[in-house]
């Protein structure tokens, strides 16, 4: 089965959520949350992580999964203000497929605090 790995910045709420997942799936999202935006690269997923979730939330994490390559074909990668910031869009309503679609478990990578 081929895979594609993405990285997700999140913050503590999330990463609590994600943790009693097992570290196997992502939790839903908000109301105020129409997109699930799982990034191409870890340097963009950093940069997210370390500038945002930090001020925002007082830690950013990085988090390393594998989706399958199938799942991922029904989507394109967006662009977020340049070539290096990509991005996929996945609909809030279908957070269930992409979790089932993730192989093996969420890694955190790296962490960042104030």
């Amino acid at each position: 089965m081929k895979t594609t790995t993405l990285w997700r910045p999140v913050g503590p709420k999330e990463l609590e959520l994600i943790e009693k997942a097992d570290m196997r799936a992502f939790p839903p999202r908000l109301p105020d949350q129409p997109i699930f935006y799982p990034v191409l690269t870890e340097d963009y997923a950093v940069r997210i992580a370390r500038d945002w979730n930090v001020s925002r939330d007082g830690a950013g994490f990085v988090t390393k999964f594998a989706v399958r390559h199938d799942y991922l074909e029904r989507y394109k990668p967006q662009e977020a203000g340049g070539r290096a910031l990509r991005e996929y869009w996945i609909p809030a309503e279908e957070m269930d497929a992409f979790n089932a679609a993730i192989v093996g478990r969420i890694e955190v990578v790296q962490t960042f605090r104030p």
